[in-house]
C-alpha cells in the first residue's frame, strides 16, 4: 500500500508490514531539514513516537508498534507539508508534529491555515483554535483571548501587529500591560517610564525580536512606530490607525479593560490577552478578565477565543503541568 501526499509529490509512504512503515523523499534540501543535523530531528522523533528509526539514502524507516508507526508518518507528513509552505523546519515543529490533538486526517497543506511571514520566520497556526485566532486578530475590531501560557496569546498577536506594520496597513503597534507583577510599582523601579516599564514587558521584546530582529524593532520603537506604554497611560487617548496589545489582562481591573477597549478608533484593532489561573493582583476578585468577557461575548464585532491546554505549543510538559493543576483545583472545589 502507498500513499502520496496530494499536496507535495516528494513524499511517498509505503507500509511494509504490520510493524514497519517506509518513507521515501525525493527533494534533497526538505529530507535534510526534516532529518536535521546529526539526524536529531529523526532521534527526537524516534523518542516522541516510541519507534525505532533508520535513514539511509532518500529513505526513512520506521519500525514499532502500528499506532506509534501511524504517528510518526503522520509526523512526517506535518513536517513536509510545513517545509513546503515555509522552507524550513524548526525545533518546535517536531513536538508539534506528534501533538496528540493534531487529526490524522488534517496534517495536510489545510492544516497551515493563516500562515504569517515575517523576516526572521514563518509563524503557522499549530492547532483549530490558534488558526481561528489568528483569523480574528486580521478581521475583527476586537479580540479577546483567555487561556493558560503556552497557547500562543501574546506571540501571535504581536506576530500579526507588527506584520501589518511592515505591511503598511496601520501606522503604529502599541503593548501594554498592566504594571504589577511581582506587586511592585513603578514609582520602585529605577530609571525612566521605558526603563520602568520594560520588564514587564519582557515576553512581548522577546516575540518581537525573535521574530523582526532586534535592530528592526529598536528603531521602530526609536521612530514611534512601535510604542510601549503602561495601560494607565490608555486613559484620555484614542487609537487610530494601530494595532493596541493588552497583555496579560487578568491584572486589569473590568474598569481598565473597559477603558482601554473603549480608545479605540478608526482603522484599528484591539487585543485583550489574559489567563485567569494568573491573577498577581492582591485581591484576586478585582480581576475583570472574566468579567468583561461575559460583558462582551454577545457584541458580534468582539470575537472572545478561549484557549485550553490543548492548545499549548511550548514543551508538552507544560500542558502537563496544566491539567495538573487544574484537576487539584477542581478536586479543592469538591
Amino acid at each position: 500500500m502507498s500513499e502520496i501526499s496530494k499536496f507535495d509529490q516528494n513524499l511517498v509512504i509505503k507500509k511494509i508490514d504490520d510493524e514497519t512503515m517506509n518513507v521515501q523523499i525525493s527533494d534533497n534540501e526538505m529530507l535534510l531539514s526534516i532529518v536535521g543535523q546529526f539526524d536529531q530531528n529523526l532521534k527526537d522523533l524516534a523518542r516522541l513516537t516510541s519507534t525505532n528509526v533508520f535513514f539511509r539514502g532518500n529513505s526513512i524507516t520506521c519500525k514499532g508498534a502500528k499506532e506509534n508507526n501511524k504517528i510518526f508518518c503522520e509526523a512526517i507528513k506535518f513536517l513536509t507539508n510545513k517545509y513546503f509552505l515555509t522552507k524550513i523546519i524548526e525545533k518546535d515543529d517536531i513536538i508539534l508534529s506528534v501533538k496528540k490533538n493534531i487529526k490524522i486526517e488534517e496534517s495536510n497543506v489545510k492544516s497551515f491555515k493563516q500562515l504569517i511571514k515575517t523576516p526572521r520566520k514563518s509563524v503557522i497556526a499549530r492547532s483549530e483554535k490558534q488558526s481561528d485566532y489568528i483569523k480574528s486578530l486580521k478581521e475583527k475590531d476586537i479580540t479577546m483571548s483567555l487561556g493558560p501560557a503556552g497557547t500562543g496569546k501574546s506571540f501571535l498577536a504581536v506576530s500579526v501587529g507588527v506584520s501589518l506594520l511592515m505591511e503598511k496597513k496601520i501606522e503604529r503597534v502599541i503593548l501594554s500591560r498592566p504594571a504589577v507583577e511581582a506587586g511592585e510599582k513603578l514609582g520602585f523601579l529605577p530609571g525612566d517610564m521605558k526603563e520602568k516599564v520594560d520588564p514587564y514587558l519582557r515576553p512581548l521584546y522577546d516575540a518581537l525580536y525573535e521574530l523582526f530582529g532586534v535592530e528592526k524593532i529598536d528603531k521602530k520603537i526609536e521612530t514611534g512606530e512601535i510604542e510601549i506604554a503602561p495601560l494607565a497611560f490608555m486613559r484620555g487617548r484614542t487609537l487610530k490607525n494601530c494595532f493596541a496589545i493588552l497583555d496579560e489582562a487578568q491584572n486589569a481591573t473590568e474598569t481598565q479593560i473597559k477603558m482601554f477597549l473603549t480608545r479605540i478608533g478608526e482603522n484599528s484593532k484591539l487585543v485583550v490577552n489574559g489567563d485567569p489561573s494568573q491573577i498577581d493582583l492582591i485581591n484576586r476578585s478585582q480581576s475583570g478578565l472574566i468579567k468583561s468577557k461575559n460583558i462582551l461575548k454577545n457584541i458580534k464585532e468582539i470575537n472572545i477565543i478561549e484557549f485550553d491546554h490543548n492548545d499549548v505549543v511550548r514543551h508538552p510538559l507544560v500542558s502537563k503541568i496544566i491539567r495538573a493543576y487544574q484537576k487539584k483545583s477542581a478536586d479543592d472545589q469538591d
